[in-house]
């Protein structure tokens, strides 16, 4: 189990106000906020800036924080043993505020396009069935990345190095099928900021953006578990650590597997 420090902990902040300005700012240039916009809404355009957004924040931070940036990806890591319940609420508290300052930023940068998508915020479309619907939407969304961040990032037999483009594609390919129905958050932070700012708080809408992508994480953190991984199953610890440590790190993991045979 990895601790983080001071520097992990402003690398997330920072990490997540990128995030949500750039989500932010494509949303609200991008995606139609009336019936009678001139132009439609582009998330294939919105999509590929998620991915590009994402593999550059990861490949820049992740050695120092392991690249959460969204809540759901730090309660998965904290179920699988990779942080420690404590760094994990302070990474979480890092998270939502980037994701306020992200927004923030997005306000004072954009006056009427900002104002009228809500500084990027994500809504469910009247396309569902309601806010069951958007949570289930939602769920699937987070499975999608968390899974891929299990398998790709913390997966030792993994190719490591493609982490970066794999987790950002996967954000990049949900955000293209699942945003017109919920505007493709996936990330708590990155709904909250811009909630918040834009004063659409609903209690009814953390079920969709709070709880689904939760759900979503645990069913991948479980397909990752039980049939992923396998017996085979690493608890070693996530990068960033030495490679004195990681060495220390795989013969407790070992020593542990013995004892409960």
């Amino acid at each position: 189990m990895q601790d983080r420090g001071l520097a992990a902990y402003i690398a997330e902040l920072i990490g997540t106000l990128i995030l949500v300005f750039v989500i932010g700012t494509v949303v609200s240039l991008y995606v139609a906020t009336s019936p009678t916009a001139t132009t439609g809404s582009d998330f294939a355009v919105v999509g590929l800036v998620h991915a590009f957004a994402l593999f550059m924040l990861i490949i820049a931070f992740g050695q120092v924080s392991g690249g959460h940036f969204n809540p759901v990806v730090t309660v998965a890591a904290t179920f699988l043993r990779r942080i420690d319940p404590v760094d994990a609420v302070v990474y979480i508290l890092a998270q939502l505020s980037g994701g306020v300052l992200g927004a923030l930023l997005v306000k004072g940068l954009l006056l009427d396009e900002g104002r009228a998508s809500g500084y990027g915020n994500a809504e469910v479309s009247d396309l569902l069935s309601g806010n069951f619907g958007g949570g289930v939407v939602e769920a699937l969304g987070a499975l999608l990345l968390v899974l891929t961040i299990c398998a790709v990032a913390l997966n030792p037999r993994a190719r490591q190095e493609w982490a970066p483009w794999a987790i950002g594609a996967t954000l990049g390919f949900a955000v293209m099928i699942l945003g017109p129905l919920t505007g493709g958050s996936f990330n708590p932070a990155r709904w909250f900021g811009p909630a918040l700012i834009s004063d659409s708080l609903d209690g009814s809408d953390l079920l969709v953006y709070v709880l689904g992508p939760i759900v979503g994480a645990l069913v991948a953190v479980m397909l990752y578990r039980f049939v992923i991984a396998g017996p085979q199953y690493a608890e070693g610890a996530e990068p960033p650590t030495s490679d004195v440590r990681a060495v220390g790190q795989a013969v407790k993991d070992a020593e542990v597997r013995e004892r409960n045979r």
